[in-house]
């Protein structure tokens, strides 16, 4: 897989900055450039597997719809060295930032990340 251009990582971040995604007919008005090169910087990024184009009509004519694919979450963020985040299976209810199972889990957490820089 080839690494994306400049103008493909805007047109990237242009349509990550929206929910619902963005219609490819407003895409290129965004970044300034004409229908047919839109269309190349989308296809880009559907050969990349960054996004995924849904069909959307909108006052009777045909474009589509920009959205991030999301990937796998790295199951690495729900841990600390060899400790699960706490949260996983917590059944309590309480303030995370006063949460005494968060922040021993983070605390072990910096821990892990400072041995890992040695």
């Amino acid at each position: 897989m080839t690494e994306l251009t400049e103008i493909e990582i805007r047109a990237l971040k242009a349509i990550k900055s929206s929910p619902d995604g963005i219609l490819q007919s407003e895409l290129w008005k965004e970044l300034d450039v004409d229908s047919r090169k839109c269309s190349r910087i989308v296809k880009k990024l559907l050969e990349s597997e960054s996004v995924e184009r849904i069909e959307y009509r909108q006052d009777g004519i045909k474009t589509y719809r920009l959205i991030v694919r999301k990937g796998p979450i790295d199951p690495g963020f729900l841990m600390a060295g060899d400790e699960l985040i706490p949260c996983v299976a917590c059944e309590l209810e309480c303030v995370i930032e006063e949460c005494p199972f968060l922040l021993d889990w983070m605390y072990q957490l910096a821990i892990a990340d400072a041995g890992g820089k040695e």
